[in-house]
């Protein structure tokens, strides 16, 4: 059994004349620890597949397993704890809290979850995203670089078993992109976690384990990335 497999995953929009399939039929088994890249154009359905698998929009029908549990045989509750503790969730646009300063963005799922805050865990990653001379800083006194950094510090702060990047560096420049892919490539290898990337840029996705194409809502590509 793979770590995530995921089995016959459609995602239906609207009715009658106003009918969009986004995800038709995907079938995929990821490995535990993989770094998979997921391209596609605009509208091809690779978001929604990742949404689907970080459980923000449930599908129409198929399976979600990960390490061999049903993820949406859980009701609601049960499904935002899953998602909170097991899916690291990072956007193209930051999503953090401007009153709240880069530890306390960081820190904010544990809170969420009241359980108390793993301190040697905040440190190593603030050390490791090197914003260990900021934490006390408002977003708003943060680069869009350093901004990316704390969403990512805040997606991997529960330790999920599964980060998903959704177009990361997509509001950054060439040098702070890097950096991102750099980052994440980072925690990947460190934490063991698998790590999942939409992208439309082929430079990023060449870095990954494995690529994977979307068109209209199928896998059109699926290969291994052979490095010499």
């Amino acid at each position: 059994m793979e770590f995530l497999e995921i089995k016959d995953l459609c995602k239906v929009y609207g009715q009658g004349d106003n009918r969009v399939t986004a995800l038709d039929h995907i079938s995929l088994d990821i490995k535990k620890g993989e770094f998979t890249a997921i391209i596609g154009a605009s509208g091809s359905g690779k978001s929604t597949l990742l949404h689907a698998i970080g459980c923000v929009d449930v599908p129409t029908s198929g399976k979600i397993f990960l390490n061999g549990q049903d993820v949406y045989a859980q009701d609601s509750d049960r499904l935002a704890i899953f998602r909170r503790r097991q899916v690291g969730l990072i956007y193209q646009f930051h999503n953090l809290i401007p009153t709240l300063n880069v530890e306390e963005n960081i820190t904010l799922p544990i809170l969420m979850d009241r359980r108390k805050v793993n301190e040697k865990r905040l440190y190593e990653l603030l050390c490791l995203l090197g914003l260990e001379e900021r934490k006390n800083h408002l977003p708003n006194q943060l680069s869009g670089g350093q901004q990316q950094r704390v969403a990512i510090g805040r997606a991997l702060m529960n330790a999920p078993q599964v980060m998903l990047a959704d177009e990361p560096t997509g509001s950054l420049d060439s040098k702070n992109g890097h950096e991102i892919i750099k980052l994440l490539k980072q925690s990947n290898r460190m934490y063991g976690q698998t790590l999942l990337i939409v992208t439309h840029d082929e430079n990023i996705a060449l870095q990954a384990d494995r690529i994977i194409g979307i068109s209209d809502g199928k896998v059109v590509r699926d290969e291994r990335v052979v490095r010499s």
